[in-house]
């Protein structure tokens, strides 16, 4: 029994989902939503790769190999794996520091890392970081991305610009004097044609028409403009192995492990997104193994970290994708396209790929998000604030462990508080006092504070059991307080059942939780009405909803 269990826990996902009709039923689909998911991860491959001070060959290279892999391996049914947005910030200090040999050195350790943090079962560690500290690092890299691209989306004239966040800048207002008009032109006519084009179709990503229009409009005019041949020289469109020169391993543990706890939070995140866009259930200790297995292989081909990307992700799970094949077959729509049409990626603007990473920052820097948290309670402002601060100014690693730290204590501090108030006059009453409960009704009740700590463990149970029914009743009476993490995950939860038919009603929402309900849009998403001071009236509601 328990080897069984073993098993299941480290099973990869694509050997459990594919069945003997699998290619009557979902093949189509998967072959087509993998071309669209490759077609889309092409501009951002190279854009990632160009900007974390790499060739774009290897962010093409970390696409097709590490995104093979995930999906091969991985712990969940439609994770798309490859380079991303987060991850430019912490390759281009690598490299800056270490050389091109040190990140391959400290992605390798970083890949053993993640596989160590899955054989040891530590996947649920996710729910230890807080919604607001994930909100603040993530809003943080999004603005460092948007500023390391304004040297060429202004095709300003600078021989080296600085890392540190301030010094940057102001270099960039010494050189206003140099901007070439040109980049500008072409850096917002991508910036429109990516956000805009899904007005036409959203079967073709924006950021490919793109690329693909810029790049021949430059070419054929001649427009002066640096590309990518002119910074980087040939593309190779082939794969080359390359061992690096070891040292001192020792140096690297640092970098590494804030690849491993990047990649780590960011997969887990995109399978858990994606779980609640198909109702389903990632196994996350097998997902982290498929990214550290990823991440050991894929340097020794000239890649950069990977890990799974919340973008293609969705991508392909809006496009039909439901097993691990439509990442495979991305991949090998990368690998395609990169045989075949590679040598003619370096003709690309160096202000097309600003502008492509101008739309990603936006999109990554959550700002509505930021924004809700600072209506938030003291606590979430001050863990949101602090760990962006940090990610711009200081370092992302440090964001990280300041902000885990700081909610610890603030936790706390939120449990002492809310220990001296002990109000428990609302719903008072016990389930074991209202028998005969039709069957279609589910009840599941909150016991202690809705935080980041507890809140993906409440959410999953109450989508598994809110599944089986056509109302789910949550009681929230000995819930003294719900933080930014609670209610994000929480709003999740509520939207998956939403979308298989299922009613949610809360019951016992003291005066403090109501607050934070209607300041997160709760209230709206379920209904006022569906919110009750006690489980009687709740039950009342729940049978009337079922007819």
């Amino acid at each position: 029994m328990k080897d069984r269990k073993m098993e299941r826990v480290f099973k990869p996902k694509l050997f459990s989902v594919i069945g003997k009709d699998y290619f009557k039923t979902q093949f189509t689909k998967d072959l087509f939503s993998g071309i669209i998911v490759g077609i889309v991860a092409l501009p951002l491959a190279i854009a990632f790769a160009v900007a974390s001070g790499v060739s774009p060959d290897k962010g093409l290279v970390t696409a097709v190999v590490a995104g093979f892999i995930i999906s091969f391996l991985g712990g969940s049914r439609v994770q798309i794996g490859g380079p991303t947005g987060a991850f430019i910030v912490i390759v281009y200090g690598i490299i800056e520091q270490y050389g091109v040999d040190g990140l391959i050195i400290a992605t390798v350790l970083a890949g053993l890392i993640l596989i160590g943090f899955g054989l040891l079962r530590l996947g649920t560690l996710l729910k230890f970081i807080p919604y607001p500290l994930v909100v603040g690092f993530t809003s943080g890299i999004a603005l460092v991305i948007f500023s390391t691209q304004i040297k060429d989306a202004l095709g300003l004239n600078i021989d080296k610009v600085p890392s540190a966040f301030i010094a940057k800048w102001s270099v960039y207002f010494s050189s206003l004097d140099t901007i070439n008009p040109a980049a500008v032109i072409i850096t917002l006519a991508t910036i429109l044609i990516s956000v805009y084009f899904k007005r036409i179709t959203t079967k073709i990503p924006g950021s490919f028409v793109a690329i693909i229009l810029v790049t021949v409009v430059v070419a054929v005019l001649k427009i002066p403009v640096t590309t990518i041949e002119s910074f980087f020289g040939e593309i190779p469109s082939n794969f080359s192995v390359s061992v690096p020169h070891i040292d001192q391993i020792g140096f690297y543990i640092a970098p590494a492990l804030t690849i491993a706890l990047l990649g780590g939070i960011e997969s887990l995140l995109s399978a858990v997104v994606a779980d609640g866009m198909i109702g389903g259930n990632h196994r996350s200790n097998t997902e982290l193994i498929a990214q550290g297995i990823a991440n050991v292989v894929t340097p020794f081909f000239g890649g950069i970290p990977a890990t799974g990307a919340i973008a293609r992700t969705a991508t392909n799970v809006k496009n039909g994708g439901r097993t691990p094949v439509a990442g495979m077959i991305h991949a090998l729509t990368l690998l395609l396209i990169m045989l075949f049409f590679g040598k003619w990626a370096k003709l690309i603007p160096m202000s097309c790929l600003a502008g492509i990473l101008i739309v990603v920052s936006y999109n990554m820097s959550e700002w509505r998000n930021f924004v809700s948290i600072l209506k938030a309670p003291f606590f979430d402002r001050a863990i949101l604030l602090t760990t962006f601060l940090l990610t711009v100014l200081v370092d992302l690693t440090v964001a990280i462990e300041v902000g885990v730290v700081m909610a610890s204590f603030l936790f706390m501090k939120r449990m002492s508080d809310a220990a001296q108030k002990v109000e428990f006059e609302v719903d008072s009453d016990l389930v074991e006092q209202y028998p005969d409960i039709p069957k279609e009704i589910s009840i599941y009740e909150i016991s202690g504070p809705f935080f980041f700590a507890s809140a993906k463990e409440y959410s999953a149970v109450i989508k598994q059991l809110g599944l089986r029914s056509k109302v789910m009743i949550i009681r929230m009476r000995h819930v003294p307080f719900i933080d930014s993490t609670g209610l994000n995950n929480l709003k999740d939860t509520i939207k998956t059942l939403q979308n298989f038919n299922v009613k949610v009603v809360l019951s016992g929402v003291r005066k403090e939780v109501y607050a934070d309900l209607e300041r997160c849009g709760v209230d709206k998403l379920i209904g006022k009405e569906n919110i009750l001071p006690s489980f009687d009236l709740a039950l009342d509601r729940a049978k009337g909803l079922i007819g």
